[in-house]
C-alpha cells in the first residue's frame, strides 16, 4: 500500500530548468512527423507542443530504474506501484516561443491522490509548467501522471469504448518500431515500454510496444495544423486506452461551431485510445 501521506509531503515542490529553443531537434520531429517544413530557423515560432523537445530529462545511467525511467523520489514522489503512464493534460499557449532564444521551465507538484481502481491501488500525481520565454510567460500547462498496480493474470482488460464517427479531418499512423524509436530518442525517453519488445511484452505483460501518450497528442495538434491556418490556443488531451505497434490507428477531427475542433486518435478496430480538444484563434 502507497504511504499516501509520505507521497503527499511532495506537494509544493518545485523544479526549475533551462534550455534554447534550438533549432536541430525541430527539424528532426518535422521529418519523424512526415512534415514538408523548410528548414528551421532562428526566430522561427516553435509549433505548438514541440516544446516537450526541450527540457529533457538528463538522469546518469546508473540513476536509471529497471524500467528505463530515473529512480523514483527526485522531484517526482517515489510511488511504489511499477506502471507508470502519462494520462494526460491541459495546456494554454500564452505567447509564442521563438528558436534561438533561452527558455525556462518552473514546474510545481500541485496534488497527490491516491484512488482504487478496476486494477487496484492508482496514485494520481498533478504537475504544473510554466514555460518562459525572453519575452515572459509562452505558456502553461498541467501534466497528469497516474501510477498503477500489475495486472493480475487472470484480469480482463477493460472494455473498449467506440470512437466517435464522422471525422471531418483523419489521418492513419503506422507505429513501427522505427517510429517510436526516433521520438524516444528526440524526448530522451528511457522508458523501455516504447522500444524494448521483449520487455514490454513479458515483464510489463502488453501484447507490443506502446505509441507514447504524447507522440498522439502531438498527432492529434498537427492534424489541426494540416487543415486550418488559425492558431491553437489552448489545447487538452486524456488518454483512455493504449496504442500498441501492431496495429495501425488513426487521428481524427471535427472542428465545431465554438471554434473549437474535437480531436481524437482511435485504434484499426474503431476503439477510442485519445480524446481531447483544441481552441483555435
Amino acid at each position: 500500500m502507497p504511504d499516501i501521506d509520505l507521497l503527499r509531503s511532495w506537494i509544493g515542490r518545485q523544479e526549475t530548468l533551462h534550455d534554447r529553443a534550438s533549432l536541430f531537434p525541430v527539424a528532426a520531429l518535422s521529418a519523424t512527423l512526415d512534415r514538408p517544413d523548410p528548414a528551421p530557423a532562428e526566430g522561427d515560432v516553435l509549433p505548438p507542443m514541440w516544446h516537450w523537445l526541450y527540457f529533457l530529462p538528463t538522469a546518469p545511467q546508473s540513476g536509471l530504474g529497471p524500467d528505463g525511467h530515473p529512480k523514483r523520489g527526485g522531484f517526482l514522489p517515489p510511488v511504489p506501484l511499477p506502471r507508470r503512464m502519462w494520462a494526460g493534460g491541459r495546456l494554454e499557449f500564452r505567447a509564442p516561443i521563438r528558436l534561438g532564444e533561452k527558455i525556462q521551465r518552473v514546474s510545481t507538484i500541485k496534488d497527490v491522490t491516491l484512488k482504487a481502481g478496476r486494477s487496484g491501488k492508482m496514485v494520481f500525481v498533478l504537475v504544473h509548467h510554466e514555460v518562459h520565454g525572453e519575452a515572459g510567460l509562452a505558456l502553461t500547462e498541467e501534466h497528469d501522471i497516474v501510477y498503477r498496480d500489475a495486472p493480475g493474470a487472470a484480469e480482463a482488460p477493460p472494455p473498449a469504448r467506440p470512437a466517435p464517427a464522422g471525422a471531418v479531418w483523419q489521418r492513419e499512423i503506422t507505429p513501427d518500431d522505427v517510429l517510436l524509436f526516433r521520438y524516444s530518442a528526440l524526448t530522451f525517453n528511457g522508458h523501455r515500454i516504447h522500444y524494448d519488445r521483449r520487455y514490454v511484452t513479458e515483464v510489463e505483460g502488453y501484447p507490443g510496444l506502446i505509441v507514447h501518450g504524447p507522440l498522439i497528442a502531438t498527432l492529434l495538434v498537427d492534424l489541426v495544423r494540416r487543415n486550418s491556418a488559425q492558431t491553437v490556443t489552448a489545447f487538452r488531451f486524456r488518454a483512455v486506452r493504449p496504442i500498441f505497434d501492431i496495429t495501425r490507428f488513426s487521428v481524427c477531427g471535427t472542428p465545431q461551431p465554438d471554434g473549437t475542433v474535437a480531436l481524437w486518435a482511435q485504434d484499426e478496430s474503431g476503439a477510442l485510445c485519445m480524446e481531447a480538444e483544441a481552441k483555435l484563434a
